[in-house]
């Protein structure tokens, strides 16, 4: 294998010009103050400091009750939609789970605004709601439009890794569960659900990841109201101009990450 080493030094350059300087420059960015020149900086605390004021941590709570509701709501509808598919042929689970991941081949900002035509107060539900006589509701710009948008844009990832665990059990497992008297409700949660963990974890890590990082979905569905960790980045860096601050919230979010990764890891290791 030694002669195939010096294959990998392309890609530890493009890493370390695209992930380890990225990096360090925001770790830099929030340490320092702003308007330091080039060769002196003047470090400080203030940038994590103005993260803990009531404005700024209700942002992350809000972030935290949006990404737990839409991971449970993709884990309760995820699994039993995985379960099926893996009960499926094999040349069945193939078709089938390339219907799950192709709405992922189209844009997640084009996905988004087919949403916003759907749910708006003049959408096709709207219209169909008026058709059956019923009065039309107000859906857009709410939790319900938010949590719609990240549920169907992050749904495969909570499906993919569970389908991956069923996929991959062993079936005599299941037969030696029910050799021994065990019925389908037991066989389903001593068995079935236990070895299926490491799928479920993944699934849980990964949209819950996503949903709190994400800025696209609710700054459309959201209406610009709502204000989550990924768009109080984007603000920061964008609109409002403030590196250090934004770079200290992206430290501070990258470390919430690893401490959440861990804990699954944990978890996982445990089961």
């Amino acid at each position: 294998m030694k002669q195939y080493r010096s294959l990998i030094k392309p890609y530890l350059v493009w890493a370390f010009v695209v992930i380890v300087i990225p990096l360090i420059l925001i770790a830099l960015y929030a340490f320092t103050e702003d308007g330091n020149e080039v060769l002196t900086f003047s470090f400080t605390l203030e940038n994590f400091r103005k993260f803990l004021e009531a404005t700024y941590m209700s942002v992350i709570f809000k972030s935290f009750k949006l990404g737990i509701l839409t991971t449970v709501i993709c884990l309760g509808l995820g699994y039993p939609l995985a379960y099926i598919i893996s009960k499926c042929p094999e040349k069945s689970q193939s078709l089938l789970i390339l219907l799950v991941t192709i709405p992922e081949w189209i844009n997640m900002l084009l996905r988004t605004y087919a949403w916003m035509n759907l749910l708006s107060d003049n959408g096709i539900i709207n219209h169909l709601l008026g058709l059956l006589g019923i009065s039309p509701v107000t859906m857009m710009y709410t939790d319900f439009s938010v949590v719609v948008g990240l549920v169907c844009n992050f749904m495969p990832f909570m499906i993919i890794p569970i389908h991956t665990s069923l996929s991959k059990m062993d079936k005599s497992f299941i037969e030696a569960a029910y050799d021994l008297g065990a019925n389908k409700f037991q066989t389903f949660t001593k068995v079935i659900w236990k070895l299926s963990i490491p799928g479920v974890l993944n699934g849980i890590m990964m949209v819950f990841l996503l949903s709190i990082s994400t800025f696209v979905i609710p700054k459309l569905l959201g209406g610009g109201q709502y204000m989550l960790i990924g768009n109080l980045i984007e603000s920061q860096f964008i609109s409002v101009g403030d590196w250090n601050f934004g770079s200290a919230i992206s430290l501070i979010l990258a470390v919430l990450i690893l401490i959440f990764m861990s804990l699954m890891k944990k978890m996982d290791k445990d089961e």
